[in-house]
């Protein structure tokens, strides 16, 4: 029999019988464990199962809704999503203020990338004027306190059915707590070769250097500030007679460049994370 596999995430404060209550749950109910990883940093826990749910006993229904009743008994968020394939996927692009990436991929959208954007979110409400130009929904969270702004984000998305979120040049640093539920399904670009230069002053860092290769980096989020698995670069030689400002420009072309590469790259379903790192199936 062919497996029907599902991903079941748990996150909430830490405490005793979490895995106990929930495998008991599934087995009860035939549901297969393929893979299971869990972790607990700052008294955080997180659990991703991979499930098998070909020999499921109850509904779909029934078993989001028993995962959901376990969750508010032990006061912790458990989502299960079942796999499926979408002509579209869903991607939420998150922006502050600079809009060339964001342009790009809404460029690309018209070429060769084939997704749905069914919103953009901002940190700040300076690129409105590009979502309202192509009619996507733009919502703004810009709460100073960040606990505050992922609970509430948070809040909001479970109206969405998101298979990927795309960080777009926004520059809010995201929680654990945010980053957990989706796991290996946020993708990051950089303005510098990882894992030199991490930080929001990479061009000035590599400038200061006097590198002779700069360039940009798309890679998953971890809770480590850039320190995800890699999963495309884009280099470009630096004359030394090059202004900070000229590094800059060309740098965005790089970055742009990467980001479109990595999003279409994800969408192949060819990647695998294993120990941090991004493997390509053959």
């Amino acid at each position: 029999m062919e497996k029907n596999i599902a991903v079941i995430t748990v996150v909430g404060q830490d405490k005793k019988g979490v895995i106990a209550k929930i495998t008991n749950f599934l087995f009860k109910n035939g549901v297969n464990i393929e893979d299971i990883d869990q972790k607990v940093i700052r008294n955080l826990f997180q659990m991703l199962m991979k499930v098998d749910i070909s020999e499921l006993l109850i509904s779909k229904d029934e078993l989001k809704e028993g995962l959901f009743e376990i969750g508010k008994e032990l006061k912790m968020d458990i989502k299960i999503e079942f796999s499926s394939k979408k002509e579209k996927p869903s991607v939420l692009i998150m922006v502050t203020k600079e809009e060339h990436c964001l342009e790009a991929i809404l460029s690309e959208t018209k070429n060769t990338l084939n997704i749905n954007i069914p919103l953009i979110i901002g940190s700040s409400n300076d690129l409105k004027y590009i979502a309202d130009r192509e009619n996507i929904p733009f919502y703004v969270f810009d709460n100073i306190d960040r606990q505050k702004n992922e609970s509430a984000m948070l809040e909001f998305l479970k109206n969405f059915d998101i298979d990927l979120i795309v960080l777009a040049r926004y520059m809010r640093i995201l929680s654990p707590d945010f980053v957990w539920r989706y796991e290996h399904r946020i993708i990051n670009v950089h303005p510098s070769l990882l894992p030199s230069f991490p930080g929001s002053q990479a061009y000035r860092q590599a400038y200061e250097k006097g590198v002779r290769y700069i360039g940009a980096t798309a890679h998953f989020v971890t809770m480590d500030l850039d320190q995800g698995p890699i999963i495309e670069q884009v280099a470009f030689r630096v004359n030394p007679r090059m202004s900070l400002e000229q590094i800059k420009k060309i740098g965005k072309e790089a970055e742009k460049k990467v980001l479109v590469r990595a999003i279409k790259m994800y969408f192949q379903d060819n990647l695998v994370v294993y120990w941090n790192k991004v493997f390509f199936k053959e």
